[in-house]
Formats: C-alpha cells, sequence, structure tokens
C-alpha cells in the first residue's frame, strides 16, 4: 500500500537522491518532496515494513518524524545525514 511519511534532516536533491537509491531495494520507487517541511517520501509498504523502515531512515540519518529520538540519537542522525546528502551529490 502505497504510504507518505514525514521525514526529518532531508535538505536537498542530494538527500532525496540517497533516499531514492537506499531505499530501492526493499520498498521500489521512492518520492521525496522537498517542496515541503518537515520533507516527505511515498513509497509501497506494508505495515509488516515499518520497523525496517524506521531503522533504515535512522541509519541514513532521516528518522520519521514521529520517531521518539533522544538528544544522541537526534545529534547522530544529524550527523549521518550529512554524509548521506554529501554521498547523494556526488551520484547526482
Amino acid at each position: 500500500m502505497q504510504q507518505t511519511f514525514e521525514v526529518l534532516n532531508v535538505k536537498c536533491g542530494g538527500c532525496a537522491n540517497t533516499l531514492k537509491k537506499s531505499l530501492a531495494d526493499d520498498f521500489g520507487d521512492v518520492s521525496v518532496d522537498l517542496e515541503c517541511e518537515p520533507r516527505k517520501i511515498t513509497l509501497d509498504i506494508e505495515d509488516s515494513q515499518m520497523e525496517k523502515l524506521k531503522l533504515k531512515l535512522r541509519s541514513l540519518g532521516y528518522p520519521l518524524s514521529t520517531d521518539e529520538l533522544n538528544t544522541l540519537q537526534t545529534f547522530t542522525t544529524s550527523a549521518k545525514s550529512f554524509v548521506s546528502c554529501a554521498i547523494g551529490k556526488m551520484d547526482i
């Protein structure tokens, strides 16, 4: 089922590119809306895959806006997002 989620730390096309490439194997085509804040991703996902999505997004530095993160997790995901963004920009 196609669902849309708000994702934090997504700033640019490099971030969007990283999300699309990193999520494609597990979730197929992913669209990233850079016109709203917080940013939104839309993908086909079953309820049983939600935890996998959350963990993958956190590992990339782009947690769901509904994730409850402590201060260290917030700092860590922010730092990871800078790296993911840079990698995404190199692949554009």
